[in-house]
């Protein structure tokens, strides 16, 4: 009887698979075969990553004060102008901007290649409902998998720790929302406008490129803006596969105990999360500003 109660009670293990061995078959295969492949793209981004980084060292520290306080007074008012410079101005004086500059690089590399990859895909997912089909579910199991995992297979795969790999697993976590916006931008093009380009003897590349990339500009820059803000959450995450910078000072503060590092550190890449955040939404707002009197128009 307590035998039957418990077969009823706990989980058999006799009915369980085994997933691990055959993932970790098809990323050995994958490293073993293209081995000189990934090599060369670590070189590339290597080369990449050096020169962003080269070129984000030699601005002064004064002019991106500057630059961003300039860019937040033409998107807002002056207040946000002010304010947005002063926010660049205190990572320097928490003693983080080598630190934030290096974060920035991976940032802005990460930001590109999932403009590069996310854009098209989305374009190709507004124009075939069968691929949509496809993509849907692997982008709800991209957004719902836990961050840590997107570690493994980027470390594996290129067998080396520091920025690449980091590069490699925040554009993976961090694409998902250029893809879906895009193609919402895509989809929720006025109907009546996709008519009149059709009656004009529009083909299906001059509708794309002239009349539905431009009506869904602001809803894409959304999308840019989204998935910077997720590549900023993941970079902290990336300091655990060897990427340095502010997620450096904090996985060491939380392995140090040390509160005020932690605490300072955070703040830093707080401070650099709503510097991107205001500038990119206020240049999604000036481009559905744009669309709107160009319908109105």
């Amino acid at each position: 009887m307590f035998r039957i109660m418990n077969a009823l009670l706990e989980y058999p293990e006799n009915f369980t698979i085994d997933v691990t061995g055959p993932i970790d078959r098809v990323v050995d295969w994958i490293g073993e075969t293209f081995r000189g492949l990934l090599d060369a793209f670590v070189v590339f981004f290597t080369f990449v990553l050096d020169n962003v980084q080269w070129t984000l060292q030699i601005i002064p520290w004064w002019v991106y004060i500057l630059v961003v306080g300039i860019a937040g007074w033409r998107l807002y008012k002056w207040p946000t102008g002010v304010g947005l410079g002063t926010l660049v101005f205190a990572i320097g004086l928490l003693g983080y901007w080598e630190g934030t500059m290096y974060t920035l690089t991976i940032i802005l590399v990460s930001v590109m290649i999932s403009f590069v990859v996310g854009l098209p895909l989305g374009i190709f997912m507004a124009k075939s409902e069968k691929f949509e089909m496809i993509l849907k579910p692997i982008l709800d199991m991209m957004q719902t998998l836990p961050s840590f995992v997107y570690l493994i297979p980027a470390l594996m795969l290129f067998n080396t720790f520091g920025r690449v790999p980091a590069v490699v697993a925040t554009t993976i976590y961090a694409v998902p929302p250029l893809i879906r916006l895009t193609y919402l931008g895509i989809r929720n093009v006025d109907e009546q406008v996709v008519e009149a380009g059709t009656s004009f003897g529009s083909t299906s590349m001059q509708m794309l490129f002239k009349i539905q990339i431009p009506q869904a500009l602001s809803t894409i820059a959304a999308g840019v803006n989204q998935t910077t803000m997720m590549a900023v959450a993941m970079v902290v995450i990336a300091s655990m596969i060897g990427a340095r910078g502010v997620g450096n000072d904090v996985l060491r503060a939380i392995q140090q105990l040390d509160v005020g590092t932690g605490f300072a550190a955070g703040f830093a890449i707080v401070f650099l999360a709503i510097i991107l955040d205001r500038l990119l939404q206020g240049i999604a707002n000036k481009l559905d500003m744009t669309a709107q009197e160009g319908e109105d128009a």
